[in-house]
């Protein structure tokens, strides 16, 4: 019974620490979540905003042989936004069962655990500036419109809610106007080709920062829910070792008791 119960308050111990732990990664992640998704909303906008204005430049009878437009082959370059750091349930684990669909393809890591993965220089996805997005859009800008690739998407996580987010992927070249798109389109100066050209770089940039905040929410939504779920799994099973040290501690002094008797009956 006496290994029994030191066993027992071994084990206790560690998931004492244990919950230490999972409750300032908690703390840490509820710190953070507000900054994120207010980050996240602006760049959203950002976004729309520009996507907006690259569809109207699309739809002009000018712009129709711009490279930004070409559909041709299935040669493909992705940009994987994951997690800086683990412990977020699955949310590192669904942005790579996604890019496992897509054996063949190129791929631009961003975040710590992908660049990891891929053993690739690790880009921080908490820290990526617009001035790293501008330099990485200018360049998938250039490449796609020397042909060295022929069709662009980023794997990222849509935030749904603090309780779900989801992997997706966003393809952003070629771009393809809009089918319902309205007949009146605007006169661009000097010209929609030249004004594409350099619009779509910020479009670029602008949707990776997007989806980088998007992303970064997502995970840190994730891992708050990981904790507390941790926490609460832990606390569970806390009981249940305080529960079987004192039945093992109230039998170990039962046990010497009935040797103490038996021996003063002798």
């Amino acid at each position: 019974m006496g290994f029994d119960t030191k066993k027992l308050r071994n084990r206790i111990k560690s998931v004492n620490s244990t919950m230490h732990l999972t409750k300032a990664m908690g703390l840490v992640a509820s710190s953070k979540i507000r900054k994120a998704l207010d980050a996240m909303s602006v760049s959203r906008d950002y976004s729309r905003e520009m996507e907006k204005a690259v569809m109207s430049l699309a739809s002009s009878a000018e712009c129709r042989n711009s490279p930004f437009l070409r559909k041709n082959g299935e040669k493909t370059r992705l940009v994987v936004i994951a997690g800086d750091r683990g412990l977020a349930g699955g949310y590192n684990a669904n942005v790579f069962r996604l890019l496992r669909n897509y054996p063949d393809a190129e791929v631009i890591p961003i975040g710590k655990k992908i660049a990891d993965r891929l053993r690739a220089e690790p880009l921080s996805v908490e820290r990526f500036s617009t001035e790293q997005a501008l330099r990485m859009a200018e360049k998938l800008c250039r490449g796609f419109a020397d042909g060295e690739y022929d069709r662009l998407g980023i794997i990222c996580t849509r935030y749904i809610s603090m309780m779900t987010q989801e992997a997706v992927i966003k393809w952003v070249l070629p771009i393809i106007p809009e089918e319902k798109a309205s007949r009146i389109v605007p006169v661009f100066e000097p010209g929609g080709m030249k004004v594409l050209s350099e619009t779509v770089k910020e479009y670029v940039a602008g949707t990776l920062i997007a989806e980088a905040r998007e992303s970064f929410a997502s995970e840190v939504a994730a891992r708050r829910c990981a904790m507390d779920a941790a926490d609460k799994n832990a606390q569970v099973m806390l009981d249940d070792l305080h529960l079987a040290y004192n039945r093992a501690r109230q039998g170990s002094i039962t046990q010497e008791l009935i040797e103490i008797v038996s021996g003063g009956n002798t």
